[in-house]
C-alpha cells in the first residue's frame, strides 16, 4: 500500500491526484490489475471527474455547496456537518482498473481528492493489486 498527503487550501475545493496514483501504481510495479484510491477521512471524498474545463470542477463544487448547505440548523457540534454530508454523497474511494502500469481513465477524466472542511493536509491510501488471468484452455 502507498500513502500520499494532499494540502488543500479552501473551505471546499478539488484537488487532481491523478499523478500522485499514477505515481503510487509505479511503486507498487503493477503492470495490470485493480487499484483501489481511498480517503480515510469523515469529511473528504475521491471522484472521477472531467479535467479539461475547470469550469466543471468550480460547477461541481457550487451545486454541492447549494444543495448542503454549510449552514442549515445542523445538531452536530463541530459545525461541519455539511462536510460530512458531502463526503458520504461522493464517496470515501474509487477503483480503478490498471493496464500498462496506469490507471484507465477516459480521455477528458482525473482522479480528484474532494476537500470539504479545509483547509487541511490530508492522507489518501493507494492499494494495487495485480491481476493473475489465467491462461486459455
Amino acid at each position: 500500500m502507498q500513502e500520499f498527503r494532499v494540502r488543500t487550501r479552501t473551505r471546499t475545493e478539488l484537488v487532481d491526484i491523478t499523478g500522485d496514483v499514477l505515481d503510487a501504481i509505479q511503486k507498487e510495479r503493477i503492470e495490470s490489475g485493480i487499484c483501489l484510491v481511498f480517503c480515510p477521512h469523515t469529511t473528504a471524498a475521491i471522484t472521477i471527474q472531467e479535467n479539461a474545463d475547470p469550469d466543471v470542477v468550480a460547477d461541481f463544487l457550487a451545486e454541492l455547496n447549494r444543495i448542503i448547505p454549510f449552514d442549515d440548523r445542523y445538531q452536530h457540534s463541530e459545525g461541519n456537518s455539511a462536510a460530512h454530508i458531502k463526503s458520504s454523497l461522493v464517496g470515501c474511494s474509487e477503483m480503478l482498473i490498471v493496464e500498462g502500469g496506469r490507471p484507465v481513465l477516459g480521455t477528458w477524466q482525473a482522479i480528484y481528492f474532494c476537500e470539504f472542511d479545509g483547509p487541511r493536509t490530508r492522507t489518501v491510501l493507494v492499494k494495487a493489486c495485480s491481476s493473475r488471468e489465467k491462461d486459455p484452455p
